[in-house]
């Protein structure tokens, strides 16, 4: 069956004209239908970035060395720690840290700077660096048993306006003598904050 010209033209005309009126009459009445209604549904997207956690804590728990530096009285310890959080500057996401890892037979002092990603409202993830100054070179720590750089990667939370969680590794490198070992240390606890 063919179509003359004339015939094409007509269908073509009618097609276009049937999808042109069925778009501008669902656009009326979608107009109209958003308009008379009293209830609309409105969708708010913040655009603000997370704040994470702010301010300054100090906090205790324990701790525990998992690693063992292959020496005689290098083996894994459980201790405690203490530890804090001052952020010089409000607003800029660089933490000064202190922890002290303390043991059955040697304490470890281990100041870090911070790079903090806040992760949600009042948390924050952070990584580091610093350094562990021991007490008594050659007798085992938390995190081996000599000065050594330190890695840090952790979290921090606050749970109320003052008190606040937190956990850490810390990674000690070439922290035992006597060995190319690293240390690798976990610790946790509850602060104050301030």
């Amino acid at each position: 069956m063919q179509l003359s010209l004339k015939g094409s033209q007509t269908i073509a005309a009618i097609s276009v004209l049937s999808v042109a009126s069925i778009l501008v009459g669902s656009g009326a009445a979608f107009a109209q239908d958003v308009n008379s209604t009293t209830n609309v549904n409105v969708v708010v997207v913040d655009t603000k970035p997370v704040k994470g956690f702010q301010g300054a804590y100090v906090g205790a728990g324990p701790s525990f060395g998992i690693t063992n530096g292959g020496q005689q009285e290098d083996a894994a310890l459980a201790g405690g720690n203490i530890q804090g959080r001052i952020a010089p500057i409000n607003n800029v996401p660089v933490s000064a840290r202190g922890a002290i890892l303390f043991g059955p037979n040697n304490t470890a002092i281990i100041p870090t700077i911070t790079y903090d990603i806040p992760v949600a409202k009042n948390t924050n993830v952070y990584v580091g660096g610093g350094y562990s100054f021991v007490e008594k070179d050659g007798k085992n720590a938390i995190l081996g048993n000599k000065d050594a750089p330190v890695v840090t990667v952790g979290a921090e939370s606050s749970i109320t306006r003052d008190i606040v969680v937190y956990g850490d590794a810390k990674l000690g490198i070439k922290a035992y003598e006597n060995s190319d070992a690293s240390a690798l240390s976990l610790q946790g606890g509850v602060g104050y904050r301030f």
